[in-house]
């Protein structure tokens, strides 16, 4: 088994079913409207999803570590449309898997650090942070928010198999 290659090919195949949930927010949505207040809104939950398949898992793949100061305040991608976040999803992802090609196997034993305000977050194998911070959390939050488009009345495509709205 060429391990490399079933990498490249989860990712491949996990940006497949995230563009079609992408793509299955509804047309004129409220990117501002959330399902409750402890919850995210529907822009900043898209626009979070996106950051897996691009800027996380590029300097997940291409840094050794992500390191801000403690006053350093993050600016979470809101989209302004349906239109910007696809074109954002589809450009960013590509540059990704550009650099999981180019990644060679003793990269992925190198720890990667998330640092924070001098406090390591994140101090760990690449392939673990790969794994879990990147493709795990992807899915996770591509899961929330299919949630949104069901209580926001559309369809919901399948993901790992046929939806109750393709049967």
């Amino acid at each position: 088994m060429d391990f490399q290659k079933e990498l490249e090919r989860e990712f491949d195949a996990e940006v497949k079913r995230t563009r079609k949930v992408l793509d299955a927010i509804p047309e004129g949505a409220d990117f501002g409207w959330k399902p409750h207040e402890k919850s995210m809104t529907l822009g900043r939950l898209a626009g979070h999803v996106t950051d897996f398949a691009g800027d996380w898992g590029l300097h997940t793949l291409t840094l050794d570590k992500l390191e801000f100061a403690a006053d350093h305040k993050w600016e979470q991608y809101v989209p302004e449309s349906k239109a910007a976040l696809l074109e954002k999803f589809d450009r960013e992802h590509a540059a990704v898997r550009a650099a999981l090609a180019a990644t060679t196997p003793e990269k992925w034993d190198q720890h990667w650090k998330f640092i924070f305000g001098g406090q390591a977050w994140i101090d760990q194998p690449r392939l673990q942070v790969w794994r879990e911070m990147v493709m795990s959390h992807l899915a996770h939050h591509r899961a929330q928010l299919g949630v949104y488009i069901r209580i926001l009345g559309a369809k919901l495509p399948g993901t790992y198999g046929p939806s109750a709205d393709e049967m």
